[in-house]
């Protein structure tokens, strides 16, 4: 039964990381990529961010006293040949504040977010819920006002994104914005929206792709998204009743896996290599999660066993108890 769960948990990852590759092309060439120290990657990465963001602005006024803002009202431009003061309130460097500090695979981060319009809705999503988003991705060199130079875009939000399959960098700042105040599906594949959460993610290479080149992005790239948030739905991955968010047993923000050896951050009760947010059977003991909600109430996390636990979570909880 446990191979089986973790064959069919594998299976999936492997679909999701061959899905997030699509635009990946078969080369007979081998390229070999060093494996860097996390740790002094992100000082790498981290000084790049800071050098653009010193050396590039946006144009401030088209947001302000802007009800309904969209991300295509977005100039970012290069401080060079122009005689704008450091302290001038567009340039990004200042726009943007202080850094955000994260960790992620036991590593330190620093990023950057650019707030243009937290968004009207009343919602915001977690980790591990789905996004309806419009977005473009660029490297650092490449020109952040022309569509072309982005590595990948998404124009059109006619597809919800599950955060839980994408890189580290989406789950800690789609979370911080809040989504439009309203959109409507317009029947012919397009949909209509306002007052969305806008803003710009600046993000160091180990909350992207690190090591891992993609299609137009070399290994190691600090990246920048321009995204507008626009709705979310909450994930129960596993349909055990418990939202995924919920399943983050040490509440650090995040399922991280490591395919060749299975969970690596706790988030496992039964240590079968599947995290609860993924199996149906936490604690395993052959009673599926769903089925130890005693009490009826939509929600397994209530039912406190004689341990002093949710039973869940504890395998000498049984039917038999």
């Amino acid at each position: 039964m446990k191979l089986e769960k973790i064959g069919l948990f594998a299976l999936c990852m492997v679909f999701c990381f061959l899905s997030c590759n699509k635009n990946d092309e078969a080369s007979d060439d081998v390229i070999v990529v060093e494996i860097r120290d996390r740790y002094e990657q992100q000082i790498i990465d981290n000084d790049s961010l800071v050098e653009f963001l010193e050396t590039h602005y946006y144009n401030k006024s088209a947001f302000e006293g802007n009800s309904n803002p969209k991300i295509t009202d977005l100039q970012i431009l290069s401080t060079q040949g122009l005689s704008i003061s450091e302290n001038a309130d567009s340039l990004l460097i200042n726009a943007v504040g202080t850094s955000k500090k994260t960790v992620f695979a036991d590593a330190n981060y620093e990023y950057y977010i650019l707030n243009l319009n937290n968004g009207g809705g009343a919602e915001s999503p977690t980790f591990a819920d789905n996004v309806l988003a419009t977005y473009e991705g660029y490297t650092l060199d490449a020109d952040l006002n022309n569509l072309d130079d982005a590595f990948d875009s998404k124009v059109n939000p006619d597809t919800y994104f599950d955060l839980t399959t994408l890189i580290p960098g989406w789950r800690r700042v789609f979370p911080q914005f809040n989504v439009a105040a309203g959109y409507v599906d317009n029947g012919d594949g397009t949909i209509s929206f306002s007052n969305p959460g806008i803003g710009v993610m600046f993000l160091p290479s180990g909350l992207g792709y690190y090591q891992n080149a993609q299609s137009l992005i070399p290994a190691y790239s600090p990246l920048i998204f321009k995204f507008e948030l626009i709705a979310t739905t909450e994930n129960d991955h596993d349909n055990d009743g418990i939202p995924s968010h919920k399943e983050d047993l040490n509440d650090d923000g995040d399922f991280n896996i490591n395919s060749a050896i299975g969970v690596i951050d706790g988030d496992d009760t039964d240590e079968d290599g599947i995290p609860n947010y993924f199996d149906p059977d936490d604690d395993g003991d052959g009673i599926p999660t769903a089925n130890e909600d005693i009490d009826g109430d939509g929600d397994p996390t209530n039912d406190i066993g004689k341990n002093g636990i949710a039973k869940y979570l504890d395998p000498e909880e049984t039917e038999s108890n």
